[in-house]
């Protein structure tokens, strides 16, 4: 533990682009949470043309799982808005490939399933929110707890708006506090539309019909305190959901936790009232 600790607090300050050659390089190959302090990290979903309209509507209808923060032509990996020079075929630490809805492997990269007809969209992600929150003194269970990680995260029974051939559940992550740092999560948070803005719930998980926030669907659950305060973010692995239960026939993203490291700044996408 103490070596993966210091490995991250020495990756933790790296610029992106160095955190993109490291990604590519194999060297990043686990989830980013802590990482690129400052930047946008970019949940990624990539999608056959013929899709790709109806996805950017059903992201626009649906802007708190999926803020969008740039969408490339077809055939092209380079984000040259949010990451010049950077190649989406191969600078995130690992990627999931879905067929007819159905997990077919998480490879390092995708230059060998790469088409020409491929739209790729980079949406917004809550690690940005989570720099905004530890700058601020807010602590941070999952940051507290040994080893860094990203925060737990849960399918939901809320809906999505559907689109086309787009159709599932909300996904949200889950961050414990206490409440009065709740209160500061809170608006904090909504400061930050591209990092999934403030919480769509607080309290009860049984209102969003989680059974056990201990069981997570994604990624590895935190203490819980007495006195907690639950926050439920709206989460960038929805699109992951809706691509399984809509039995999309062919699509990329990238394995949950595990985001692209773009060069747009957090404090560039703030919104204050």
């Amino acid at each position: 533990m103490i070596e993966k600790l210091t490995k991250h607090r020495s990756a933790a300050h790296l610029t992106p682009r160095e955190l993109r050659g490291q990604c590519r390089d194999g060297v990043i190959d686990h989830p980013t949470s802590g990482y690129g302090l400052g930047f946008i990290q970019a949940n990624v979903v990539i999608l056959p043309h013929e899709l790709a309209e109806d996805f950017r509507r059903y992201c626009e209808r649906n802007p708190k799982p999926c803020p969008i923060l740039e969408i490339l032509e077809p055939g092209n990996p380079e984000p040259r808005h949010s990451a010049p020079d950077a190649d989406i075929r191969t600078d995130v630490p690992l990627y999931r490939v879905f067929r007819d809805g159905a997990i077919v492997g998480d490879p390092s990269n995708i230059v060998d399933i790469w088409r020409d007809d491929l739209v790729t969209f980079l949406l917004g992600c809550s690690f940005s929110a989570e720099d905004a929150l530890l700058s601020a003194g807010v602590p941070m269970r999952q940051f507290e707890e040994g080893e860094p990680r990203a925060a737990a995260a849960y399918r939901t029974n809320v809906e999505t708006e559907a689109v086309g051939p787009f159709s599932g559940p909300l996904v949200v992550t889950m961050r414990a506090f206490q409440p009065a740092d709740a209160d500061r999560a809170t608006e904090i948070t909504s400061q930050y539309p591209m990092a999934h803005g403030g919480p769509v719930h607080r309290g009860d998980p049984a209102a969003l019909g989680i059974e056990d926030l201990m069981q997570p669907t994604y990624l590895s659950p935190v203490s819980l305190r007495p006195n907690d305060d639950f926050l439920y973010w709206a989460c960038g692995a929805t699109p992951q959901e809706v691509i399984a239960k809509s039995r999309i026939p062919f699509a990329i993203t990238h394995k949950p936790a595990h985001m692209f490291f773009t060069n747009v700044t957090t404090e560039s996408t703030r919104i204050t009232a």
